[in-house]
């Protein structure tokens, strides 16, 4: 019988199929086991970097630690990243941890996918390269403004300000988002998230506002018709959204949407038509109403009103 040329030597010695499946799994598991010291020591450096040394701390070389109840402290203060993140009002904790898992949050710098990651208070937290913050340092109110108050954080008139009606909610320095004139009522957001503020106050974004507005006279068909076409002020055209008549038998009362945030610009509208506004109240400010919140009063916002908020944008 003629023996097999080299070219198919290998067919000669054939293993069986037994043998090459165990072999398979025991390089399959060898595999696994390099794969997961490699991750290992990964988290090992990444947790070193984060995590400052007592030792190094104290500046001398075999120093003892420091006592168990300081310890304790420190450790007190650290978090599961997906809970930092939720308590940043960015997700809720699901969320938070699917994002962590998809390499989308850095902390200190540093790529972390562990949802369970302890950080703390004093770390960078970055998702999608924005640097987020603990809620618990970041005030977010919803204020019923009433008339004779100003949106400014301090009046060298000495009038009446906004802050003054929530002097007693936080000892955090928080600000109006935008500006409702003195005799204008109704929602009004207070924060000391510079972020948010700019997000909801940037014309791209084109955040909706819708007033209740109450006339001198009932507002004529043809100029409801031309307020919807447009009307053109002296700082250039000025476009509403969406008009109706709030009161079907009460012409001079109307609602108008808008999106527009240049100064006075709904009654600027109504006074170009030959209209005198007697009262304009903000029912809804970035999808925010005042329901439940008399007038002169404030609340605080839900977790998920900051969550929606910091998504809120153009079309939504």
């Amino acid at each position: 019988m003629k023996q097999p040329g080299n070219n198919f030597g290998k067919f000669a010695k054939k293993k069986s199929n037994a043998a090459i499946k165990e072999q398979f799994k025991q390089e399959k598991r060898k595999d696994k086991k390099e794969r997961e010291a490699f991750f290992d020591q990964k988290k090992a450096e990444a947790r070193q970097r984060l995590t400052p040394n007592v030792n190094q701390q104290s500046g001398k070389k075999g120093q003892a630690p420091a006592p168990v109840s300081h310890q304790r402290k420190e450790s007190d203060e650290l978090m599961p990243l997906n809970k930092y993140i939720a308590h940043s009002g960015v997700a809720a904790r699901r969320e938070a941890a699917e994002l962590v898992k998809q390499g989308l949050v850095k902390v200190n710098g540093e790529t972390v996918n562990e949802p369970g990651f302890k950080v703390s208070p004093k770390d960078e937290v970055r998702v999608n390269g924005k640097k987020i913050f603990l809620a618990k340092n970041l005030v977010y109110i919803l204020l019923n403004k009433p008339k004779d108050f100003i949106t400014t954080t301090d009046d060298p008139q000495g009038r009446k300000t906004v802050l003054d009606i929530i002097a007693r909610a936080t000892t955090e320095r928080v600000y109006p988002v935008g500006r409702l004139d003195r005799n204008t009522s109704g929602v009004l957001i207070l924060t000391n998230d510079g972020e948010l503020a700019q997000k909801l106050t940037h014309p791209s974004n084109e955040v909706k506002k819708v007033y209740h507005v109450t006339l001198n006279k009932p507002l004529e068909k043809r100029d409801f018709e031309q307020i919807l076409n447009g009307v053109t002020l002296d700082d250039g055209p000025a476009n509403v959204d969406v008009l109706a008549y709030a009161d079907s038998k009460d012409k001079s009362q109307v609602g108008v949407e808008i999106h527009s945030g240049r100064n006075r610009i709904v009654r600027r509208i109504f006074e170009k038509m030959g209209y005198d506004v007697r009262n304009l109240d903000r029912v809804v400010f970035a999808g925010l109403t005042k329901k439940n919140v008399d007038r002169g009063k404030w609340r605080f916002l839900t977790e998920k009103e900051v969550r929606d908020l910091k998504h809120f944008g153009k079309g939504k």
